[in-house]
């Protein structure tokens, strides 16, 4: 099999211009700190590639403006097929509101409050827990950006919300080298719950300089065998991972880790996985015209 010939849907990628809107995170990463736009990223890829947009951190209040921004490049690049887009989920007043909005715009294909960084315990809040709940009652996927140590915490989150489906960005940030039992542990109790995708992402930006594409290797096909090929999607994290790779390397590195699969399970982690995960047209076409969501965006680091 050839996975080359595999169409491909990034399932992850940032886009940002902060000429345009606030990226407090950007000041501490001087690297990513211009514009990265939809036309950097067909300059970056090898091939043609369609994506899915992670909202990127911009400043409290500027979400809807995200998702307005990169609906009108959508416009005349539909290969962007849709967004996720930042809601802040523990705020009961302000989130129902915002996810009825976006559950009604056809571009917006999902949900993200980045948790990376949030205290202990966060996920156990009756309102954060509610938010998401919410989100699976609109048919909103929920992005989880966690690091290893909240994998445990992400597991017991998802069986509080059942119908709420919960995409694991960057196989939840293992240490490399050298991840423990502990992430391994953690991420067997996340695959047995149905509701539960992972993205094979991020590992590049989140290893130590130097550490061998074998060991990243290894790593996308524990992740493979944990939850199965039906249940992980291809993600770039573009274009994060500049700062420790190139767009080709890493495409190729999770190529190589589809060997062996049957055509039919490498095209569902390049293509159909991030599909269904999130509802996309199956043919693409410009986004319709729609209001900007209600501004609900706190500041943080995209990842």
């Amino acid at each position: 099999m050839n996975t080359t010939l595999t169409p491909v849907i990034d399932s992850h990628v940032h886009f940002w211009n902060p000429r345009h809107l606030t990226y407090p995170w950007l000041s501490a990463v001087p690297a990513l700190d211009r514009p990265h736009t939809p036309a950097d990223f067909l300059d970056a890829v090898p091939e043609p590639i369609e994506a899915v947009f992670v909202e990127a951190g911009c400043t409290p209040g500027q979400a809807g403006r995200e998702v307005h921004w990169v609906r009108e490049r959508a416009r005349t690049m539909p290969w962007i097929r849709g967004a996720v887009a930042h809601v802040g989920l523990d705020r009961p007043h302000q989130t129902t509101s915002a996810i009825r909005g976006l559950a009604a715009d056809p571009f917006v294909v999902g949900v993200r409050h980045n948790i990376q960084d949030e205290k202990p315990g966060f996920t156990h809040g009756a309102d954060f827990r509610a938010g998401v709940r919410l989100l699976g009652e609109a048919g909103l996927p929920f992005d989880a950006c966690v690091r290893e140590r909240q994998l445990d915490e992400l597991a017991e989150l998802t069986t509080a919300c059942p119908k709420t489906l919960v995409v694991l960005d960057h196989l939840g940030k293992p240490a490399a080298p050298g991840p423990g039992h502990a992430w391994r542990r953690a991420l067997r109790r996340l695959a047995r719950h149905d509701n539960v995708v992972c993205k094979l992402s991020g590992l590049a930006t989140e290893a130590a300089p130097g550490t061998p594409a074998t060991t990243l290797l290894g790593l996308l096909r524990e992740a493979l065998d944990t939850f199965g090929p039906g249940r992980c999607l291809y993600g770039g994290d573009w274009p994060v991972m500049t700062l420790a790779t190139t767009y080709p390397p890493w495409l190729d590195l999770v190529r190589t880790a589809l060997d062996g699969l049957s055509s039919a399970d490498a095209d569902a982690v390049l293509r159909t996985n991030t599909i269904r995960t999130y509802s996309l047209p199956p043919a693409r076409t410009p986004p319709p015209s729609a209001d900007e969501p209600p501004p609900t965006c706190e500041g943080t680091e995209p990842e």
